[in-house]
C-alpha cells in the first residue's frame, strides 16, 4: 500500500517558513525606522528644552536690566567643533550646565566683569562633566561681553582618567 504524497505539505511548509522570516525582518526594520526617528525627536525636544530655558532667563534678565545698557544680560556659550563630532546631547547637557555655573555674571557691570571672568576662567577650566556615563573635559577659549551679550567659546573633550 501506498502512503499519501507528502510534497504539498513540505510546499506549505516552505511558504510558512518564507512568510515568518519576512514577518521578522519586517519588524526589524520597522523597529530601526521607529526607534531613529523617536531618538531624533528625543534629541530634538531637549534642544528646544534647553534653548526655551535659556530664553526665559534672558527675558527676566532683559526685563530687569531693560534700562542698563551696561549690564550682562544675556550669556551665550558655544563650543567648537570638533573631528570626530561628540554627542550633541552630551554637548547640549555640558552648554546648559556651564550656563547655569556662569549665571552668577549675569546682571554684573561690564566694565568691572575683568575680575568676575578671571575667576570663573579659573574656576571652570579643566572642569570635568559627566553626561551619560561619560567624562568630558571642557577648556575657555575665549570670553567676550559685547554690547551685553557674554559670549564665551569653549572646547569640549572626552576625559581619559590617567
Amino acid at each position: 500500500m501506498k502512503g499519501p504524497s507528502l510534497q504539498g505539505f513540505k510546499r506549505f511548509m516552505q511558504f510558512v517558513g518564507v512568510f515568518l522570516l519576512g514577518i521578522v525582518i519586517g519588524s526589524i526594520a520597522y523597529n530601526m525606522v521607529f526607534q531613529t526617528s523617536y531618538n531624533q525627536l528625543w534629541i530634538d525636544n531637549k534642544d528646544l528644552q534647553i534653548k526655551l530655558s535659556q530664553m526665559e532667563e534672558d527675558n527676566k534678565t532683559l526685563r530687569k536690566y531693560r534700562n542698563r545698557s551696561t549690564v550682562v544680560k544675556e550669556i551665550k556659550v558655544t563650543v567648537e567643533e570638533r573631528d570626530p563630532p561628540l554627542d550633541s546631547l552630551a554637548v547640549k547637557e555640558v552648554v546648559q550646565t556651564l550656563q547655569d555655573e556662569l549665571e552668577v555674571l549675569r546682571g554684573r557691570n561690564i566694565f568691572d566683569i575683568d575680575s568676575d571672568a578671571k575667576m570663573a576662567r579659573t574656576l571652570l577650566n579643566r572642569k570635568i562633566y559627566s553626561v551619560r556615563d561619560k567624562d568630558y573635559s571642557i577648556q575657555i577659549k575665549t570670553m567676550l561681553v559685547s554690547e551685553g551679550v557674554l559670549q564665551i567659546w569653549v572646547d569640549m573633550r572626552p576625559y581619559v582618567r590617567s
